[in-house]
């Protein structure tokens, strides 16, 4: 991670930890080498996972570290996510870390765990708001005082005006939600919560990223996302694995994380579906 507040709490004892690359363009440039360059000695290999939103220093100095250490044990991971579920997604990798997966299976794993990441917030304005379709009636709306917007931007876009019997369409498999509140004062992300039937609802501190990425301060950002190990865990190895042509690593998917090679002629499968589960 890039940040320590996208590290979230370990899930559970397996959980491994989170190294952080703390202040990567305002640190010397041997430093944040030497620090790297450690990392990928002591695992093996390394996947920094960020956000779209991480800032354009700290992305650039990335493939800088990367470049100078020449080092195809390095991957740099960036979903299409809002923070908050960039950290969600981390942790799930974080989780598998403990299991039998290959460098390249669990680096490649994290574009299949995306599909099962349901992300938005609850807006107080979406004046700013660019990552989701906002027609010009709601960007009229935002301006009103006391007018709030709930948002998903992942799966799939959907944008609804806070009010009685406002809904989004959430998950069809039994989820946790995890709740990161910014300047912005909103019950209706419990509702949604019950609405989800969610198994749970968690508290984390709002992602210092999260304002960019959603254009407003005033922001309360949620996330649903499976936590059992063992879901994970069986979709992951529930796709097949090839051996990347470039490097050699053992991957899934259309394209190794690692050097980015793409298998020729090949059809990702669509995302497994999974049955609505209660909690044990």
């Amino acid at each position: 991670m890039t940040s320590a507040d996208m590290a979230l709490p370990a899930q559970d004892e397996r959980t491994m930890p989170a190294a952080v690359l703390r202040d990567l363009d305002r640190r010397p440039l041997e430093q944040a080498l030497t620090e790297l360059h450690a990392l990928t000695e002591q695992y093996g290999y390394v996947v920094v996972v960020c956000s779209e939103a991480t800032p354009e220093p700290v992305v650039r100095r990335l493939y800088t570290l990367r470049a100078l250490l020449e080092s195809d044990r390095i991957a740099l991971f960036r979903p299409g996510l809002p923070p908050l579920g960039v950290a969600v997604l981390a942790r799930q990798l974080r989780q598998l870390a403990s299991c039998d997966l290959s460098p390249g299976v669990l680096a490649s794993a994290g574009r299949l765990l995306t599909h099962y990441v349901h992300a938005g917030a609850v807006l107080g304005s979406v004046a700013r708001l660019d990552r989701v379709p906002v027609g010009l009636r709601s960007h009229a709306k935002s301006w009103v005082p006391g007018s709030q917007f709930a948002v998903v931007a992942h799966p799939e876009p959907q944008l609804v005006k806070v009010a009685p019997g406002a809904t989004l369409k959430g998950p069809e498999f039994g989820t946790w939600m995890l709740v990161a509140k910014g300047q912005l004062q909103s019950d209706w992300v419990a509702g949604l919560a019950e609405e989800w039937t969610a198994h749970g609802l968690r508290e984390a501190p709002l992602p210092a990223e999260s304002a960019q990425w959603w254009g407003t301060g005033r922001v309360i950002e949620f996330c649903s996302y499976l936590a059992d190990l063992s879901v994970l865990y069986q979709l992951v190895t529930s796709v097949r694995q090839t051996a990347c042509h470039w490097c050699g690593l053992d991957v899934i998917g259309d394209r190794c994380v690692f050097c980015s090679a793409t298998p020729p002629g090949y059809e990702p499968p669509a995302p497994r579906a999974l049955e609505q589960r209660t909690p044990a």
